[in-house]
């Protein structure tokens, strides 16, 4: 017997765990270094403009095509399907889905137990375990296995509790809690040597570097930022009351993701200034900014001590605000596959967490055993190929496999003129065929490129 499926209690519920699954670690990380190499403000713009004309119109197919459904990815994308070949095609896109929400929570989890150790490093700093700071912020398989273990565990005891008690209230509670830790932050650096050369790169636009790259690159920012493709959306979508407009909640994700993503941007691009003013390097040999892990786990924490025991408090606050980006993520990847296991399994909740929080785990430590030939495999299979094919794949069901007059229906639920909209004007049509058309370019150029 199945457990009964949750529903967000609120808007602003529902907005928190959106948002949260957005924003994450490529978000905080990944967009400031983006900007900074491909004409900063310049960058920033073509962006914002991209998130709107991409990322917002494949967001609302997911969430139109959840909450028709009110069921899992398999099930929801079964129930638009009109024969044979799409029940097939919808059965390769939903398991296609499970299976790389499992692999990018499987690697995430390794890079979110990182974050995590380097929070607890600064503790055993002040409490003198010179030894034990040592072995949090190297590199050891025990390090890794332990705290990648952590990780999972708070991401599962989350699930397990629900929706609304679980995914709701937690992301209700980290979500505020990571702008005011990243406002902090800014104000912070701001008031750093260096600080205003950072923030000049980062909002001064060099329009000479424009090119058809730098929009290729924009474009898969703005889609992937949104964690589209894996379902996540589209389970959230499947928790939202009947009478809720969904193009403008669709609208207000889109908002907030940019908007902290943009904000980010004004705590680590000038930080990294602040390090090189440090004597600390930032551009690698050939001559690009560090991004990645390479920033946050070498660039940053040289900063941090040079602050001396300010630098204590700082790193604190900074990897703590890693660990929430990383935590708001990783419930709405776990929630994708265990859906499915109660919905489609007829398991319990907490079972169907526990279970596939194992499988994951299991995965995670495959990788951590086999570092160097799995981690970036990985990571390439799961974001490069299998999130801009199922993001394609959920763009044909809403365009072309989901009939127009269902699909107007559920539209109107809690919109009841949306006939009248310009969204209703543009989006069935830009789905169908502009939608597919730009991610396929981001894919081809993030193939042929990297």
């Amino acid at each position: 017997m199945s457990a009964p499926r949750g529903q967000f209690s609120s808007n602003v519920g529902f907005l928190m765990a959106a948002a949260g699954s957005a924003v994450g670690l490529g978000n905080i990380w990944g967009f400031p270094t983006k900007a900074a190499g491909n004409g900063g403000a310049a960058f920033v713009v073509v962006y914002l403009v991209l998130a709107f004309l991409l990322a917002y119109p494949a967001l609302m197919a997911e969430l139109t095509i959840g909450r028709h459904a009110r069921s899992n990815m398999v099930q929801a994308l079964r129930g638009v399907a009109i024969g044979p070949f799409s029940r097939l095609f919808a059965n390769i896109t939903g398991f296609g889905g499970i299976i790389v929400a499992s692999l990018i929570l499987s690697f995430y989890s390794i890079v979110a137990g990182w974050m995590f150790a380097y929070l607890v490093e600064p503790f055993a700093a002040i409490s003198g375990a010179t030894g034990a700071a040592e072995w949090l912020t190297g590199s050891s398989v025990s390090r890794n296995l332990l705290f990648t273990g952590m990780f999972s565990i708070m991401t599962m005891v989350i699930i397990a509790s629900g929706v609304e008690k679980g995914i709701e209230r937690w992301s209700t509670l980290l979500m505020p809690a990571l702008i005011i830790l990243l406002l902090l932050l800014i104000v912070y650096v701001l008031t750093q040597p260096g600080a205003m050369t950072g923030l000049e790169v980062y909002l001064m636009p060099d329009f000479s570097l424009l090119s058809p790259e730098l929009l290729i690159s924009a474009m898969g920012q703005a889609f992937f930022s949104l964690s589209l493709g894996v379902g996540t959306m589209l389970i959230y979508g499947s928790y939202l009351s009947k009478q809720e407009s969904l193009p403008r909640l669709g609208a207000l994700v889109t908002i907030i993701d940019v908007g902290i993503a943009f904000t980010a941007g004004l705590l680590i691009l000038p930080a990294m200034y602040v390090a090189q003013e440090a004597g600390t390097q930032i551009f690698s040999e050939g001559g690009e900014l560090i991004a990645g892990p390479g920033l946050i786990l070498q660039v940053l924490p040289a900063l941090f001590d040079t602050m001396g025991t300010a630098g204590l408090f700082v790193a604190i606050a900074f990897f703590a605000l890693m660990t929430i980006a990383s935590l708001t993520s990783s419930i709405s990847m776990l929630e994708v596959p265990v859906a499915f296991s109660i919905e489609n399994l007829g398991l319990r909740r907490r079972g169907a967490t526990l279970l596939v929080g194992l499988v994951i785990f299991a995965i995670s430590t495959l990788i951590i055993f086999n570092f160097d030939a799995l981690f970036g495999l990985v990571i390439s299979i799961s974001t490069e190929y299998g999130q801009p094919l199922l993001g394609v794949a959920l763009c044909v069901f809403a365009g072309w496999i989901w009939r127009r007059d269902q699909l107007l229906t559920e539209l109107k639920k809690g919109h009841e003129n949306i006939e009248t909209t310009l969204f209703w004007r543009v989006w069935p049509w830009y789905v169908r065929i502009v939608c597919p058309l730009l991610i396929l370019a981001a894919f081809a150029q993030s193939v042929l490129v990297g």
